[in-house]
């Protein structure tokens, strides 16, 4: 789907002398997940394979599992920053620290140009930064992870995207000059064993035993 309506508005303000001050307007105007292969995709009228909710396009989002074996998750959003005022290709994109395992993109999101989408559908994103400061346009951004699972092991991706910058940690920004306005995008991945029934079972059982023990000691005590 082409923005040209977008570009049509922001052509209309700009010969028109329209202005105005306003608060910052973030909008997500696409998303897509490869989860092990397969895709869910806004344009099919999907849903997230998430849990969470995101308000303005920000917010966090989870997936999680326990299925053994290898895993892919990638995660595509494409927002826009007052595309309204000063339309949607005035931004660039940066990649902040050093990457964890994750693998990530910032690009074009391929109305024109970028490959970024179909690396998503493809499931292997580049590590790169096509729309840098300096080569402003339309930004979108992925990040993934690779992963495998043992038996009895589960998983758990945390994505974030903030108006706020992680204060550590590997992630992603886009701005708006004009606006003089950022987001960001982070993500993390913890595994875990799961514990068994009987490790549970026991657990509870030493538990009561000791709440018994605390009960016969308080009566002797009496």
């Amino acid at each position: 789907m082409k923005k040209c309506t977008v570009l049509f508005m922001a052509f209309l303000f700009t010969v028109l002398g329209f202005s105005g001050a306003s608060a910052v307007t973030i909008n997500l105007y696409d998303w897509a997940f490869n989860v092990d292969g397969t895709t869910f995709e806004f344009v099919n009228g999907d849903t997230m394979p998430t849990t969470g909710t995101l308000t303005n396009g920000l917010g966090t989002l989870t997936w999680s599992t326990s299925a053994p074996g290898s895993h892919t998750f990638i995660a595509f959003f494409d927002h826009e920053i007052d595309e309204a005022i000063n339309t949607f290709f005035n931004e660039y994109g940066e990649a902040i620290n050093t990457p964890a395992i994750q693998s990530w993109e910032i690009d074009e999101p391929g109305y024109i140009f970028g490959d970024i989408y179909g690396n998503v559908l493809a499931g292997a994103l580049d590590n790169t930064n096509s729309v840098p400061n300096g080569s402003e346009d339309d930004v979108s951004w992925a990040m993934g992870w690779d992963f495998t699972l043992a038996s009895g092991e589960s998983a758990l991706i945390n994505l974030t995207i903030s108006e706020t910058a992680p204060t550590s940690g590997f992630y992603l920004a886009q701005t708006d000059p004009e606006s003089n306005a950022s987001i960001y995008f982070s993500s993390s991945l913890k595994t875990e064993v799961i514990p068994e029934p009987a490790t549970i079972m026991l657990v509870g059982a030493g538990l009561a035993g000791l709440i018994g023990v605390g009960s016969w000691i308080r009566k002797k005590k009496a």
